[in-house]
């Protein structure tokens, strides 16, 4: 495994055979920019996963073909760099074109590095199966998969095949008994994690210039305030644009993840001088799907006017409005103020993060919520919510139980989310809600009536009778 933590996964094929698409599929989001046009993806994408309950690293790529221009060759550079970071690579065809030359060409490559390959077989809906497998098995790849990432078809057998390949991971997230705080420093290069990691430190532990890019590998230490142990990781900055991934860099951004994976508490630096950023709202999506506390730190706050203060603070707010629950700190990392702050944040988010939820408080909770907003009614009648209990930490798992539970919508499924955090005082904290619909125990039983309720059925029948005469 290349730096420990999540296995990682790489797509590559020819352009336009469907790689985009199922990245979006199997990571469910719209990361990856899908059109029916050759070269659409030029950089490398990377997306969170999970297939068969195990969690993995995705990226996707350009594609590989004869390079007939500049954006041609660095598109192909990054495929084959993103090869060289993974651990499995998914090589795809497009089963309507049929295999060409270059599928050859890029199978033979993959079969010189010693990785292990599945063959996805994407576009095969409506077409002979026999005769699409007859036609990719010259390809000479095992196991293969016949999939349509579009409509979501196969997606089961490919995850069960991706489940079976894939290496363990190297090490979980820490457990309740380490009395350590295990902090990630996320960010944009420039952002001033080394900066802050040596503040903390007292002492020059990680190289921090103007120039951004300067940390290459994650750097560990760990540090006793107030009492409390830290370990930390100060990560490479995680950058966005085309070119960034080069030479020493290319590992960058899947170390800064899996240092995520394997933190408890994410700080994601910001630069209050450039504002929040695209790359900055993606980052704290990264750290809500791994399920870790978040705090968002605004660093060098001693540069901005009053009035930009406030306008960032506001921009904070509606940009990143899906992590609302995190707290913010201000603070300036060269000059050490607003650190206690931060201490005292990530002491606090950690206690929530391990807090123990105990069954009646949540049913309570639950109870409390659904009389308040009862859940709207369906076509089938409307969602009975019935008891809570904890289901994990890191992230919170709350199990909720009823029935018809699938009707639920995503807004009354954040509106329990959003009471749960405020019950429990749940700051910074990722919640997952698992829905489980009780059976019925009744279901496929026939009413079986004792005599005695049958001679009283038939004394009641009687005595409606003459009632009616």
């Amino acid at each position: 495994m290349n730096g420990g933590g999540l296995p990682v996964a790489a797509i590559v094929g020819r352009p336009n055979v469907g790689k985009s698409t199922l990245f979006n599929a199997l990571t469910r989001t719209r990361d990856a920019l899908v059109a029916d046009l050759p070269g659409v993806t030029r950089d490398r994408i990377y997306g969170r996963a999970v297939v068969q309950d195990r969690p993995l690293l995705l990226i996707d790529t350009g594609g590989l073909e004869a390079a007939l221009d500049e954006v041609g060759s660095g598109r192909e550079r990054q495929t084959r760099l993103a090869v060289d970071e993974a651990d499995l690579v998914v090589l795809m065809t497009d089963a309507r074109a049929g295999i060409v030359p270059a599928d050859h060409d890029i199978a033979a490559w993959l079969r010189t590095l010693g990785k292990p390959i599945i063959h996805a077989i994407n576009k095969s809906d409506g077409l002979d199966p026999d005769v699409v497998m007859g036609e990719n098995l010259a390809l000479g790849l095992d196991p293969f998969c016949l999939i349509s990432a579009s409509h979501r078809r196969g997606l089961e057998a490919l995850g069960q095949a991706l489940s079976e390949r894939l290496p363990e991971a190297v090490k979980a997230a820490p457990g309740a008994g380490d009395d350590a705080i295990h902090l990630a420093l996320i960010g944009r290069p420039n952002t001033g994690k080394s900066t802050l990691l040596n503040r903390l430190l007292g002492e020059d532990r990680a190289l921090a210039t103007p120039v951004a890019g300067t940390t290459r590998d994650p750097i560990h230490a760990e540090i006793t305030r107030d009492g409390q142990r830290l370990h930390l990781v100060d990560t490479a900055g995680i950058r966005r644009r085309r070119g960034s991934h080069e030479g020493l860099e290319r590992f960058s951004t899947i170390k800064a993840l899996q240092a995520m994976e394997q933190a408890q508490v994410v700080v994601l630096m910001l630069d209050a001088t450039e504002g929040v950023t695209e790359q900055d709202a993606r980052l704290a999506g990264h750290a809500m799907e791994a399920g870790r506390a978040l705090i968002l730190v605004l660093n060098k706050w001693d540069g901005l006017e009053h009035n930009q203060r406030r306008s960032l603070l506001v921009d904070v707010g509606e940009r990143l409005q899906f992590a609302r629950h995190a707290p913010v700190v201000t603070l300036s990392a060269l000059h050490g103020s607003g650190l206690g702050q931060l201490h005292s944040a990530v002491v606090h988010v950690h206690r929530c993060a391990r807090a123990e939820l105990a069954t009646p408080a949540l049913t309570r909770t639950l109870r409390s919520a659904v009389e308040a907003h009862p859940p709207p009614g369906g076509k089938n009648g409307a969602p009975k919510l019935r008891y809570a209990h904890a289901g994990g930490q890191l992230p919170t798992r709350i199990v909720v139980h009823g029935s018809r539970t699938r009707q639920l919508p995503d807004q009354y499924r954040r509106y329990l989310v959003n009471r749960f955090r405020e019950a429990f005082d749940l700051t910074g904290v990722a919640i997952q809600l698992v829905f489980r619909d009780g059976e019925n125990p009744y279901a496929g039983r026939r009413n079986v009536l004792t005599p005695r309720q049958i001679q009283k059925r038939k004394r009641l029948r009687r005595f409606t009778g003459r009632q009616k005469r």
